[in-house]
């Protein structure tokens, strides 16, 4: 425990120093940057599992996770809610990540963390997501409906599910204010990972994923010329699923 802490002070410490180095992003990237982060949160019993999550203590290895008893004891929707808005195991993110600049202006190849910096869902949430794909689904689409917002903790269920059923839902959520890129992102991921011939034979596909070791600040501009192209293949893709 106490090396862990002076881990955790030391990449503080290496982390202060580096951004003093850094350039800095302006205004606007910097609150494209803080969006692109947030989370959308489900209304299922959302106070009381508030409630439960504001109790709970980390273990030894910082881990903050419910006894099996009471996630049991939680309904399926609250354990749903809970999933969304709290990854129980500790992640340690030693490696200092500099700024990206107007990050507004760009669709970028893989989306952001959508859990904390330093969370991840514990093998009983994944497998809780996973085992229950369909009703998980139908809890995805009713959040995404309701709230009009596809935050960074629904992306990452999208992604892992591969539910390629909610792309008509994301897009529309996407055509309100076309503001977050990373839907584009995500859909380009759920084509990816299908191996949907029409997008591994894009330029989009060559530009950002030919090669193995893509960066994660990997893009191509937020325009037109990408954005229309990738809409029209998620739209082609989701109706060869049907």
């Amino acid at each position: 425990m106490k090396k862990l802490l002076w881990l955790i002070a030391l990449s503080a410490a290496v982390s202060a120093v580096a951004q003093d180095r850094w350039p800095k992003p302006s205004s606007a990237s910097r609150k494209y940057h803080e969006y692109r982060i947030e989370m959308t949160e489900p209304t299922f019993g959302l106070a009381k599992v508030k409630a439960i999550i504001a109790k709970i203590k980390p273990d030894s290895e910082e881990n903050q996770r419910l006894t099996n008893k009471r996630f049991n004891s939680l309904s399926f929707e609250e354990k749903f809610t809970f999933t969304m808005i709290h990854a129980e195991d500790f992640a340690q993110n030693c490696d200092v990540m500099p700024p990206i600049m107007d990050e507004q202006k760009k669709i970028f190849a893989f989306t952001p963390d959508g859990l904390g910096e330093e969370q991840t869902w514990s093998d009983r949430q994944r497998d809780f997501l996973t085992k229950n794909r369909a009703k998980v689904i139908a809890l995805l689409r009713s959040t995404i409906r309701t709230r009009h917002r596809v935050g960074a903790n629904l992306k990452q269920a999208i992604e892992l599910l591969d539910a390629n059923e909610l792309i008509p839902d994301v897009i529309a959520v996407y055509r309100r204010d076309r503001k977050d890129h990373d839907i584009l992102t995500m859909l380009m991921l759920l084509m990816k990972d299908a191996k949907y011939k029409p997008f591994l034979a894009s330029g989009l596909y060559a530009k950002l994923y030919a090669d193995e070791g893509t960066s994660y600040k990997a893009f191509v501009a937020a325009d037109a010329a990408h954005e229309r192209p990738i809409l029209d293949l998620a739209t082609a893709f989701s109706k060869s699923k049907k």
